[in-house]
């Protein structure tokens, strides 16, 4: 699979050029002109790395790396700065940068620092439940090896579901885990965020509990479980038959 980059530069032929780089080294590439554009493609969808410049339109490098870190504390971040000074990259270390390009820089140079940003995300943590996987890194859900595109809020409540497999989790336990205890919003909202999560993975492990919450059901944990359960209970039916063969073949005796 493939990793995904998301490129922020208002400089158009630095961003073409930079896009068709990228793309050519096997990384899927969308792009941002300005700040704002960026946090709202960083909201509906799911990255490995952002590459931003610092002097944007709207919401610049710094205040996105800002906004980036209230939603996701692990992802890299490369900023491409003109601003070499050195307070300045103290300023971006410290809000959780992960590594500088100073303008003008080589192509080939800033392939090597995503591979080097990337690296890490292969080793990734990843949840996997029946023929859900969830890498808790990069934040790419499959489902049957399908890729499924999350909104932030429906992946931390699969996560939340797949954390716990079959015990029942109330609405308000939802609600302190993924949008935190300070929040005091409308409990519906979560029945619309469970309903459209359900039409995205197109299974049926999310049941309601009514008046109370769901409950996400696993039968099985993953392909070896599931085989082992198939041969139990398949020496469990040959049991069966034989024994009732064995007393069919005892009664007919006494006929």
């Amino acid at each position: 699979m493939k990793s995904r980059i998301l490129l922020v530069e208002d400089e158009i032929k630095i961003l073409d050029f930079a896009k068709e780089i990228l793309m050519s080294n096997n990384y899927d590439v969308d792009t941002a002109v300005d700040g704002e554009e960026a946090y709202n493609l960083f909201k509906e969808r799911n990255y490995d790395l952002v590459i931003s410049d610092v002097m944007i339109p709207k919401v610049d490098g710094f205040q996105l790396v800002k906004l980036i870190r209230q939603k996701d504390e692990k992802i890299p971040i490369i900023l491409l700065t003109a601003l070499s000074d050195e307070e300045n990259e103290v300023k971006g270390f410290d809000m959780g940068v992960s590594d500088y390009i100073s303008k003008p820089f080589s192509f080939k140079v800033l392939v090597k620092r995503v591979e080097a940003q990337i690296k890490d995300v292969k080793t990734a943590h990843v949840l996997e439940l029946a023929n859900i996987k969830m890498n808790l890194d990069s934040r790419v859900v499959t489902v049957d090896n399908k890729e499924i595109n999350l909104t932030l809020k429906q992946f931390e409540i699969l996560k939340y579901f797949m954390e716990n497999p079959n015990f029942v989790i109330t609405r308000e336990q939802i609600m302190n885990q993924v949008w935190g205890y300070g929040y005091y919003g409308d409990l519906r909202n979560i029945d619309t965020h469970v309903k459209n999560l359900r039409q995205k993975l197109l299974i049926n492990n999310i049941k309601t509990v009514k008046g109370v919450g769901y409950n996400f059901v696993i039968w099985f944990y993953n392909q070896k479980d599931l085989c082992n359960r198939i041969s139990r209970s398949a020496f469990v039916f040959y049991i069966f038959i034989y024994n009732f063969i064995c007393s069919i073949t005892y009664v007919l005796s006494w006929l």
